[in-house]
């Protein structure tokens, strides 16, 4: 068994409580159900950021796995065990997106299958399984170059499902309506980054320093405003910020993942240990936070609506009909954030259950 690192699980667990608040804002917040919180005629520099601290959950989730792929095949591992491991692990995640995480977010609903992180990371697990055959430096070098090339081909319109490698999109699969929401493009290469970055993870300077130059470069590109993100910049504070997720610019990736680097290195001296609960049990905090959200809406519904059965389809922030909900639905951003750390307070108890039952 590879030897966990406090640092790895504490970064992972503090974007795990982040990535609940954003949760918690896609099915509670009044706004999120009818404007992009990054919209800036409508949005309020609170909300704003609200949802821009999220930003940095799904490339440190996919980081860290690239990450936890190096050190798992330390030991006595083949090459072709973990092969065989990075394979089978991601087509667990992507069968798990499809099945588990539709059920906790939709309860089945009928709508649009959406292949979300879960199904990028099981996605970019088996394109690394053939990357590891590599040298090292050349998936450096390929994990290095897609990322700051992929946004050359931001102009080609791609069709079907082709449309999972480099582009938000939706396309029709047996009668199903499947939404592309993580192309493959970068993401593999984010994962494949955080594999690269195993041998020096420990390396506190070296990391640190790393971590400081993607942020300075992500500043120097946004000032620059010719190339890194197809939303440029129009001088306000809130457009330097506002970069493209879907899918993840050059800019996104060094806005997020420099200031990452940064934290990981700290975190190897302070090693908080709440938060590294979290992070040794990322998969069942993302399904059963996302349950547990779903599940107070009938609640919260009932008290102050006096019914609940609009809560059996999507929310109009997850791509429900708006028609279907009261008129106003939702709550403002106190209650939020009031949710949000109920919810928090009560997966800690949860992860760390389930953290030591895994190990």
């Amino acid at each position: 068994m590879h030897r966990r690192l406090p640092s790895i699980d504490a970064l992972r667990g503090l974007v795990m409580v982040i990535m609940a608040l954003d949760h918690t804002r896609e099915f509670f917040h009044a706004g999120a159900m009818s404007f992009s919180p990054e919209d800036l005629s409508k949005t309020t520099p609170i909300l704003f950021f609200t949802r821009w601290i999220t930003h940095f959950c799904a490339p440190v989730f996919v980081f860290t796995a690239g990450l936890g792929a190096w050190f798992w095949k330390r030991g006595e591992r083949t090459t072709a065990q973990h092969t065989r491991y990075l394979l089978l692990r991601g087509l667990w995640l992507m069968l798990a997106e499809v099945t588990l995480f539709r059920f906790v977010a939709f309860f089945f609903a009928p709508g649009p299958v959406l292949l979300t992180v879960l199904w990028a990371i099981g996605l970019s697990m088996i394109v690394l399984a053939g990357l590891i055959h590599l040298p090292l430096r050349w998936v450096a070098g390929i994990s290095v170059a897609a990322i700051a090339l992929h946004n050359l081909a931001d102009g080609v319109r791609l069709t079907g499902a082709w449309q999972m490698l480099h582009q938000l999109g939706a396309f029709p699969v047996a009668g199903l309506i499947v939404v592309s929401v993580y192309p493959l493009v970068p993401w593999f290469a984010v994962m494949a980054a955080g594999y690269c970055c195993g041998p020096v993870v420990q390396q506190r300077e070296r990391l640190e320093r790393w971590g400081w130059a993607l942020t300075a470069g992500f500043v120097l590109l946004r000032l620059a405003n010719v190339y890194g993100d197809p939303a440029p910049w129009d001088g306000s504070l809130l457009s330097f910020f506002r970069v493209t997720k879907y899918p993840p610019s050059l800019a996104f990736l060094l806005m997020t993942l420099g200031p990452a680097l940064v934290l990981l290195s700290r975190l190897e001296r302070s090693r908080l240990e709440p938060l590294a609960v979290f992070g040794r049990a990322p998969l069942f905090y993302f399904l059963v936070h996302f349950l547990l959200l779903h599940l107070l809406t009938f609640p919260l519904g009932w008290l102050r609506y006096g019914r609940i059965d609009f809560l059996w389809a999507p929310a109009p922030s997850m791509g429900g009909a708006a028609a279907s909900y009261p008129s106003g639905y939702g709550y403002e951003l106190p209650a939020v954030y009031a949710i949000w750390a109920f919810v928090v307070v009560a997966m800690y108890p949860l992860c760390r259950w389930y953290a030591h039952r895994r190990a």
